[in-house]
């Protein structure tokens, strides 16, 4: 286990640099197994969630080199077979694997994915697209199997716009015969980034970024190339700590129109802030006002930076209410505030912030990715010195944050214990 120790209340000045969205890469990745040419990913943050795809990606036989923010993949040599349930447990990313191995081999076999605990994280929608595409599922235990000989276009409405189902279908969809209509689907910037490297593959996609996706099937892909775009809940998370602790922090690489919703919360909480082309000015707010937050689809505001900014709501004045409504499991956090300091009271997916109030430092545990930034911020703020256990969550999607903290002037170091 990893232990991530801070001495906080340090203020930070400097500029930190942002690396390539995880939530891109980890479907670019398995995507470049869809042709048996080469595939390279530039701007690849790393991540222990890159590392693990790897891994699936060398089981199946793909060549997978990796050097200076690159990745380069060969997958001529790629071969079909069961992903096992110690590697599909790794990440929730996994899942990708399924409709990337149904659309190039018409048949997967792929265990259930891991990932954080933040709540029900069904499949459903995902084996609902492919079972429009003709795929005929079979479930063992926690094994999928799918099978589609004659795997061909469908009109699809998603329940609900789902970011990993909309990827994952139109994984399978490129090489489907026919034409595919996904509806309601997800409009993140990074099914923008996918489906621009479907498309220099040699895809048939239109609409990608809006709620109807067009995707016309074709018969092979070829090798091409894709910059991973700037990582958006990098960004806000280091914004939310400019507004916490910043001497003129510079957040860098960041592409503002993908952060519309964040930055509209920081005005209507008194935040000051300043934007020059792709760099974010920062300092330390004073007289924070309180404001209400629900997480809500894109681009709404994000459920990946609801928990970071709840520890900016600590510090507002008056009672400020913090509402959920992705994942019913994402408040792991709440405890660990209230233990620094906090003045909170929580009930399920709500949570109402009484402040403004002093942390302290303390002995914590990160329950996942984003409820472990969230410590790390308050621990940033904090007198005396923070511990949060559980920190390799931490390092699942945040890009060298030891190194990139430091680099400002926060006394943050990480440290393995058995």
């Amino acid at each position: 286990m990893k232990q991530i120790i801070i001495k906080g209340n340090k203020r930070l000045t400097g500029t930190i640099r942002i690396g390539g969205a995880k939530n891109s890469v980890v479907a670019l990745m398995p995507a470049a197994l869809l042709t048996d040419g080469v595939v390279k990913i530039n701007n690849v943050p790393s991540i222990s969630d890159k590392d693990a795809l790897v891994q699936i990606m060398e089981l199946l036989g793909a060549d997978v080199k990796c050097l200076r923010g690159s990745a380069v993949v060969d997958s001529k040599n790629v071969h079909n077979e069961l992903v096992p349930e110690n590697l599909s447990r790794k990440l929730r990313a996994s899942y990708y694997f399924m409709g990337v191995l149904l659309g190039r081999y018409k048949h997967a076999e792929v265990y259930l994915p891991g990932g954080c605990n933040i709540g029900s994280r069904p499949i459903d929608q995902h084996l609902k697209g492919f079972s429009a595409l003709g795929t005929e599922i079979t479930r063992d235990g926690d094994k999928y199997i799918l099978d589609a000989p004659d795997l061909h276009g469908a009109d699809i409405l998603l329940d609900f716009a789902s970011v990993g189902a909309t990827i994952n279908i139109m994984f399978a969809a490129v090489l489907a015969k026919g034409t595919t209509r996904i509806r309601n689907a997800a409009c993140e910037t990074e099914i923008v980034n996918i489906a621009d490297l479907l498309v220099k593959m040699g895809a048939k996609i239109d609409g990608a970024g809006t709620s109807v996706i067009t995707i016309k099937g074709v018969k092979k892909l070829h090798g091409a190339q894709i910059k991973v775009i700037p990582d958006r809940i990098e960004a806000g998370t280091y914004i939310i700590v400019g507004a916490l602790t910043g001497d003129n922090l510079v957040v860098s690489g960041v592409v503002p129109s993908h952060l519309l919703a964040l930055f509209n919360k920081l005005d209507d909480m008194n935040v000051k802030y300043k934007i020059v082309k792709d760099k974010v000015y920062i300092s330390k707010a004073t007289r924070v006002k309180a404001s209400n937050v629900t997480t809500l689809v894109y681009p709404g505001f994000p459920t990946d930076l609801g928990q970071p900014i709840q520890v900016l709501l600590t510090q507002a004045k008056g009672k400020s209410k913090f509402k959920e409504t992705i994942w019913e499991n994402r408040m792991g956090h709440v405890p660990h505030l209230i233990k620094m300091g906090a003045k909170i009271s929580a009930h399920s997916t709500t949570a109402i912030y009484s402040g403004p109030t002093e942390l302290h430092g303390e002995e914590i545990t990160a329950t996942d990715l984003r409820g472990g930034a969230a410590l790390v911020l308050a621990g940033l703020l904090a007198e005396g010195t923070t511990i949060i256990n559980d920190a390799d969550y931490i390092l699942r999607g945040y890009e060298r944050i030891i190194q990139k903290l430091s680099k400002v002037g926060a006394n943050i170091e990480i440290k393995e214990i058995s």
